[in-house]
């Protein structure tokens, strides 16, 4: 069996145990076998995509062109760049050698890690399952992914389907809640990859030095976005769409990568909104374009944004809550206080305040004042702008003229800074979260140096000096005798 429902009752001991020798073996370094992985992954994202957009469905009410834009869809093409690429990743990297040391040869060769550790989140729970689990694989690791007890339908999916399709023997999924993931935790890890809350975030690294367990984190933020003036109503437009597009279609704006806010200056935010209200309004047209709320608790915690009486009247577009269905209006905001708690808390749902300022450089300072955020966006033609934002505020990326889409550029890495998160994957960077960069250096006895050992004298010193000056024509004078 490739999957646990449920907690063993003596733990995970055998589990891991069990994944270990199987990495001892050998048989996950063969890259014929991580190739195989890689095209079983395919296959089950070709052969069982009805049923995940239904899991989705199920899960998070997703719209099937959604599901497949944001986790089918990216997830096939991110396979397949890690199947055409995988040969060169594996292979040994050469470094320069001193010339001091020739003959030398210096080499970075990639190793697997050993047995890998996946916390998913529910919020794309195929995606952040899989999307990992294809790079641990393609680095030769054997892993353990446990998904989100949150998403339960695409839970069970992957623990039915990963079996199946992939190598049971050196990939899992375990099933349960918070106690599991916490007995999982007691177990010495090579490495582990979080994505989800600051608050188990804390948890998940409090238990990992225990073993001094390597973590990649991957948390969430309040990501900005800053609006400059467009002065042609095409990229007002065209600005609106992806700002849209980057709150209420993905998730319904509970994702980590999602626009949090909007800074724009306070001249040109009636013009913004209004261009706001009516591609919301067309974006939404039908129930079913937009995901719903997670549960109850997630709905209760947003809709009581929206019942503080400062932030209630701050309230320019939607506002109305459906508690028997879970749906929340796209709400649009203006200046609500900073310190209420859709200003402080990241807000992970359908609620898009809009902050105006002076002048759209003052923007930056805003930015500044919070903690670093996974991501920034910025809609603007002001190349002295882009300069600024990237040189004068730190996040995990900068997107320019469009929003979320830095999130299936393989060629980039993806991750946090600061409190939102460490480690970055994606693409080749997922190949190096999970892999060890050994350092490999090969020496002849040809040529040997006897300064480089005692007894000591100034003249050991002399040459010393020499060779970490890289003065080889200095060095070269002093081992032939015409220079001390």
């Amino acid at each position: 069996m490739g999957s646990m429902p449920e907690k063993p009752r003596h733990g995970f001991g055998s589990l891991v145990s069990g994944l270990q020798e199987v990495c001892e073996s050998g048989v996950t370094k063969d890259l014929a076998w991580r190739r195989s992985q890689l095209k079983g992954l395919l296959r089950l994202l070709t052969e069982k995509e009805e049923e995940m957009f239904d899991v989705l469905r199920d899960d998070l009410g997703k719209h099937r062109a959604e599901s497949y834009r944001d986790e089918i869809g990216a997830l096939v093409k991110s396979v397949n760049h890690t199947l055409r690429n995988l040969d060169r990743w594996a292979a040994p990297e050469k470094a320069q050698a001193p010339l001091v040391s020739f003959p030398a040869t210096a080499l970075v060769v990639p190793e697997p890690l050993g047995v890998v550790l996946v916390f998913s989140c529910w919020n794309l729970p195929l995606g952040l399952a899989l999307e990992p689990l294809s790079g641990a694989l393609a680095a030769g690791n054997a892993v353990v992914v446990k998904p989100s007890e949150l998403a339960p339908s695409t839970a069970t999916f992957l623990a039915t389907n990963i079996p199946k399709y992939l190598d049971p023997r050196a990939v899992k999924v375990v099933l349960g809640g918070p106690e599991v993931g916490e007995q999982l935790m007691e177990h010495r890890w090579d490495k582990v990859l979080f994505t989800g809350s600051a608050r188990i975030g804390r948890i998940i690294l409090a238990k990992a030095a225990k073993h001094l367990t390597p973590v990649a984190l991957e948390l969430g933020s309040k990501c900005p976005c800053i609006v400059d003036r467009l002065e042609s109503k095409r990229d007002t437009q065209i600005a609106v769409n992806r700002i849209a597009g980057g709150k209420w279609s993905l998730c319904a704006g509970q994702a980590c990568l999602a626009i949090d806010y909007v800074l724009v200056e306070e001249k040109f935010a009636p013009a913004l909104i209004e261009v706001l209200k009516s591609t919301v309004k067309r974006f939404t047209a039908t129930p079913e374009c937009m995901a719903r709320i997670l549960n109850e608790k997630h709905f209760k915690r947003l809709s009581n944004y929206l019942k503080d009486r400062k932030v209630a009247a701050s309230v320019v577009h939607g506002g109305s809550v459906n508690p028997k269905t879970l749906t929340i209006e796209p709400t649009i905001l203006l200046n609500p206080p900073l310190d209420s708690d859709v200003m402080t808390d990241e807000i992970f749902g359908p609620i898009l305040p809009i902050i105006t300022v002076k002048e759209i450089e003052d923007s930056m300072k805003f930015v500044r004042s919070k903690p670093k955020p996974l991501a920034i966006y910025a809609f603007t033609r002001n190349e002295k702008l882009k300069s600024r934002i990237i040189n004068e505020t730190s996040s995990g990326s900068v997107t320019f003229n469009d929003a979320v889409v830095q999130y299936v550029v393989e060629s980039l890495p993806f991750g946090g800074v600061g409190q939102s998160g460490s480690g970055q994957y994606h693409g080749k960077y997922s190949f190096e979260l999970f892999s060890n960069k050994k350092a490999v250096f090969k020496r002849s006895f040809l040529i040997e140096f006897m300064f480089r050992y005692p007894p000591w004298d100034n003249g050991k010193i002399g040459m010393l000096r020499h060779v970490f000056n890289t003065n080889y024509v200095l060095l070269l004078l002093g081992l032939i005798g015409l220079r001390r």
